[in-house]
C-alpha cells in the first residue's frame, strides 16, 4: 500500500490505497518511517517525491477504523513528518487530489507542494476532538500566517486549490496529466547536483 521507486537519485513514494481514498493505516505509516530512514542514510538520494494513487485524493488522512482505535494520536505521524523534514535532499509533495487530516503532516514537511486544480484542503481536528500533529500548526503558520492556520484548524474551512495557492499553502497548480512530470522537472537541477551541495543549500534556506 506504500510503493517506493528509486531511480538515479530520485525516489518516488506513492500512497497506494485508492479504494479507501489513500487513507493511512499504522502499517502504512510504519512503512513510510522505514523508507524515510533508508533515504536519510542513502548517500546518493537527491530528490524525493510523494504522491497518491488515483485522480481524486492524495490522502483522506487516517483510516477511520484505526483512528478510532488510537491511530489518531500515534507518534508515527510525527515520525513520518519529522523524518521527511530532516532529509538533506529536495522533497516535493505532488498532490494528485484532496489533502485532508493527518496526511497534512507529510505534505507540510516537504520543501515544495504541487497540486492539481480539483484538490481540496481541510483538516477537521476541532470538530473531531483531536489535536493536530505537533509540528503542523507551526508549519502552517510559517506558510500562511496565524489567521489562515486558524481558519483551517479551528474554523474547519475547506480551501480550494486556488485559495491554497493564494494563501501560500501550495507552490504551483498543475494539470493532473503533468503533475509528476513537473515534479521531475523541478527536481532536475537537484538531480544534476552534488548531495553535499544540496544539503548545504537546504540548510542555508532554513537558516541553519
Amino acid at each position: 500500500m506504500i510503493d517506493c521507486q528509486r531511480e538515479d537519485g530520485l525516489w518516488r513514494i506513492t500512497l497506494n490505497r485508492p479504494d479507501k481514498a489513500n487513507s493511512l493505516t499504522a502499517g502504512m505509516l510504519s512503512r513510510m518511517v522505514d523508507i524515510v530512514m533508508e533515504a536519510t542514510v542513502d548517500p546518493h538520494i537527491k530528490a524525493l517525491v510523494i504522491t497518491g494513487a488515483g485522480d481524486k485524493v492524495f490522502s483522506a488522512g487516517a483510516d477511520l477504523d484505526e483512528a478510532r482505535a488510537g491511530l489518531a494520536t500515534s507518534p508515527l505521524w510525527e515520525q513520518v513528518s519529522g523524518g521527511i523534514a530532516a532529509l538533506p535532499c529536495l522533497t516535493i509533495a505532488a498532490l494528485n487530489g484532496t489533502l485532508a487530516g493527518g496526511a497534512f503532516g507529510m505534505a507540510l514537511a516537504c520543501d515544495l507542494r504541487l497540486a492539481v486544480p480539483n484538490a481540496r484542503f481541510f483538516y477537521p481536528v476541532a470538530k473531531l476532538g483531536f489535536l493536530p500533529q505537533p509540528s503542523d500548526p507551526g508549519r502552517l503558520v510559517a506558510l500562511m500566517g496565524p489567521a489562515r492556520a486558524k481558519l483551517l484548524l479551528l474554523g474547519g474551512q475547506k480551501f480550494s486549490a486556488d485559495e491554497a495557492y493564494a494563501f501560500g499553502l501550495i507552490d504551483r497548480i498543475t494539470a493532473p496529466e503533468h503533475l509528476l512530470e513537473q515534479a521531475a522537472e523541478i527536481a532536475g537541477d537537484a538531480l544534476a547536483g552534488k548531495p553535499e551541495v544540496l544539503r548545504r543549500i537546504k540548510e542555508m534556506c532554513e537558516g541553519r
